[in-house]
């Protein structure tokens, strides 16, 4: 199949090496605003480099990845499924939860499927951990645990237009939480702090945060963020039942020091970045969607899962600033 690629920033062109190694797909068609970085993109993976989205859409591709700034999903998104073809889409559907409700509005009975960009759905720790729950050999769950942790603060440009820890970091604890138990938040408490950076503090928000979601089955799920772990990247997910307790991450890369006599995990070097704890999630995210593309399955994670992680973030931005639970019918739009 042909695979045509809109952005070739940090992500997009990972994904383009990626897609480039896969069985399924013979060929890529790139863009990007910065002509030299699709010049490139094409030159590494033998692709062929176009000036414009619209170009893309008209290269006769049979999926399309979209890895451009936020500001741009919507229209590409819209752009590609009303030319009819399926498309991958990095997180978020849009800056605010009003676009991408519109979005939303727009691709139902398309007939195109959207598939959103969450590739812890695709790690395989995290899958073991979602068929353990709905196996059902933890019995009753009472407490889920979803840790993010960075290595070091994103740049301040970054950070002033991210929307806060919640929409950009939290938000994959969110939708695992989500996809794992196969429950929904109904309501959360949030709190945050800053213990360094200041320009994350002049941006209105906060570098560590923690948040409480009460599922509507009564588990409680925890979850704890910082933007300060220089001991490498941490993504980890507990998962506590009434028969037994399973945990994804835990494992010898994990960037956590024992400090117990005799201790010899974890014994690897610590996973650095997302893009390296996560690179074969990313590549099972991939394969996945060329079986959307293919028609062999639909939209692993769609814009309506999306809107829900992403409501998830404002009501623990709203819980974080208001210094109060919040219901999620509060932050519910149309």
């Amino acid at each position: 199949m042909r695979i045509g690629i809109m952005g070739l920033g940090r992500i997009g062109a990972f994904h383009a090496e990626t897609l480039s190694q896969l069985d399924a797909v013979n060929s890529l068609v790139v863009t990007d605003p910065v002509a030299a970085a699709a010049a490139s993109a094409a030159e590494r993976f033998g692709a062929t480099a176009v000036d414009s989205p619209e170009a893309v859409l008209g290269a006769g591709v049979d999926g399309v990845v979209i890895a451009a700034a936020t500001d741009a999903h919507p229209e590409l998104i819209l752009a590609t499924v009303k030319a009819g073809i399926p498309v991958f889409c990095e997180k978020p559907v849009a800056r605010t939860v009003e676009e991408s409700l519109d979005v939303l509005r727009a691709v139902e009975g398309s007939g195109v499927e959207v598939h959103i960009g969450y590739n812890r759905r695709f790690d395989p720790g995290y899958v073991a951990a979602r068929q353990a729950v709905l196996s059902g050999e933890l019995g009753l769950l009472h407490t889920v645990r979803s840790t993010t942790l960075d290595p070091a603060p994103p740049p301040a440009a970054y950070v002033a237009v991210s929307g806060g820890i919640f929409r950009d970091c939290s938000v994959h604890d969110f939708d695992i939480v989500r996809w794992v138990t196969g429950r929904e938040v109904v309501e959360v408490y949030a709190t945050g702090s800053n213990r360094g950076a200041d320009y994350i503090a002049d941006a209105g928000d906060v570098d560590t945060a923690s948040a409480i979601l009460t599922l509507d089955d009564g588990t409680l799920a925890l979850v704890s963020n910082t933007r300060h772990n220089p001991r490498g990247y941490d993504a980890r997910l507990e998962i506590h039942g009434m028969k037994d307790s399973i945990a994804a991450g835990l494992e010898d890369k994990l960037p956590l020091r024992s400090v117990e006599p005799g201790a010899t995990f974890p014994a690897a070097k610590p996973h650095h970045f997302f893009m390296d704890r996560f690179a074969d999630a990313y590549r099972a995210e991939l394969i996945a969607f060329t079986e959307v593309v293919a028609g062999t399955r639909p939209s692993p994670c769609t814009v309506a899962d999306a809107i829900e992680a992403s409501l998830i973030a404002e009501a623990c931005t709203l819980s974080l600033h208001e210094h109060r639970p919040v219901r999620m019918e509060e932050v519910r739009r149309g």
